[in-house]
């Protein structure tokens, strides 16, 4: 079913970095030609990923600079760059109708996320990261009061963001209403009181929304989900880390539709 509306792509004025090899390497595979420049610290990369990041730096006519490594720390800021550091314009989210699409072209039920208040960036990159690795369609973020794509979120990542899906919407529960018309359930992901995560059917298509690291998700958008679902525990501490969750409920989903069933 089509989207009534689209929200749509929301710009960012600056130029980005991102740093560290996997990162970079991602990016060359993905994107050579969002990249202006790439910076190798000196005496650094001198194995085969090094060789691979040169190779396709060369073949796709970007510039690639030696530079001493006191200046790649700086310009990560204090970030992991394991030597590398790639200069990229703005990031480019999704708009919410590329993420339905995304599922529509795969043959294979919408599985997305919606991210509610997620402000540390190494959660956002690592809930990316599953997204991707667990054959989600896509990651959907709130504008304000959420972590957006910065190099430290790429790095978590590991270049996930090069290839998942991001879409950034100005109001979460409108997107959420707008994935119910395209056909999608909407759940919550919850600490407690909700349906065992593996007593759930989630064969169809569905988008989980995932709380922030401190408030779980505001009360304004869980009264726009369909149900609650929570993850059974048996230790002594009764919530996970967002992003432990979010790998948790996507390996669910796609263990059932690889094996057809709930249980």
């Amino acid at each position: 079913m089509p989207l009534k509306g689209k929200q749509g792509v929301q710009p960012v004025a600056e130029r980005r970095l991102i740093y560290g090899v996997n990162p970079v390497l991602e990016a060359l595979r993905a994107r050579p030609d969002e990249i202006e420049r790439v910076q190798i610290a000196e005496g650094a990369l001198s194995g085969v990923p090094g060789s691979e990041i040169r190779e396709r730096a060369r073949s796709a006519g970007i510039a690639v600079d030696r530079v001493p490594k006191e200046s790649l720390s700086a310009s990560a800021r204090g970030g992991v760059h394991q030597g590398v550091v790639a200069q990229l314009r703005e990031f480019q989210y999704a708009t919410l109708e590329e993420v339905i699409s995304a599922a529509e072209t795969s043959g294979r039920p919408l599985a997305a996320l919606a991210l509610d208040g997620i402000h540390d960036p190494q959660n956002l990159g690592a809930i990316v990261r599953s997204a991707h690795a667990l054959g989600a369609h896509g990651v959907i973020i709130p504008k304000d009061r959420s972590a957006q794509v910065t190099p430290a979120v790429a790095k978590a990542a590991a270049g996930a963001t090069e290839h998942c899906k991001i879409a950034r919407v100005v109001n979460l529960s409108r997107a959420l209403e707008d994935l119910k018309q395209a056909g999608a359930w909407v759940i919550a992901a919850v600490s407690a009181g909700g349906e065992s995560l593996p007593q759930a059917d989630l064969r169809g298509p569905l988008t989980v929304v995932i709380g922030g690291e401190a408030s779980g998700i505001r009360e304004g958008v869980l009264k726009h989900c369909d149900l609650r679902l929570a993850i059974p525990m048996s230790g002594k501490i009764g919530s996970l880390n967002a992003s432990v969750a979010a790998g948790i409920i996507l390996y669910e989903i796609a263990r059932q539709r690889q094996h057809g069933g709930s249980v």
